[in-house]
């Protein structure tokens, strides 16, 4: 497993997890009761300071947050790669897979999770894929990765190992 920043053009084949709509209100209104908080009994500039820092701050962790990508595409030799966020492997290393949904993803995450896996859980997002690495050289034993399309995700994953 590497490292390395995700692709800043989303190619054909990854699928990017974006925040919720609802999400976005309560981290703002969070955001501005904390500036709120700050701003309570003070005069002058740290007044409204407070808001003109946190709100933008809750603004780009919010955006950071949704910018998760998730899927299959060339990495940087050319070759199919998977990709989980900043984490790529090539696809020809990934060995057998299966779709967690419900219980089973709360197994895979909880009393059956590896210490040694790599995970990109996203709790907004209702099913994931478990991947076994079968690279020897590589501690992870498997990934658990979020992910809206599950088959999709296999079915690409099938096709760059082919």
């Amino acid at each position: 497993m590497t490292r390395a920043p995700a692709p800043t053009a989303i190619p054909a084949g990854l699928e990017r997890l974006r925040l919720p709509w609802w999400a976005w209100p309560p981290g703002l209104l969070l955001a501005g009761l904390l500036a709120a908080e700050v701003h309570m009994g003070f005069p002058g500039v740290r007044s409204w300071l407070p808001y003109v820092v946190l709100l933008p701050l809750a603004l780009v962790v919010l955006w950071r947050i949704g910018r998760t990508y998730v899927g299959v595409a060339n990495g940087p030799s050319g070759e199919p790669e998977v990709w989980a966020g900043p984490a790529h492997i090539p696809a020809r290393l990934v060995g057998r897979t299966d779709v967690v949904r419900g219980e089973g993803k709360r197994l895979a995450l909880g009393p059956q999770l590896d210490p040694a896996a790599h995970v990109l859980h996203r709790a907004w997002v209702p099913t994931a894929v478990r991947l076994e690495i079968t690279d020897p050289d590589d501690p992870t034993p498997y990934w658990v990765v979020s992910t809206r399309r599950p088959d999709e995700l296999l079915a690409a994953i099938r096709a760059a190992r082919a």
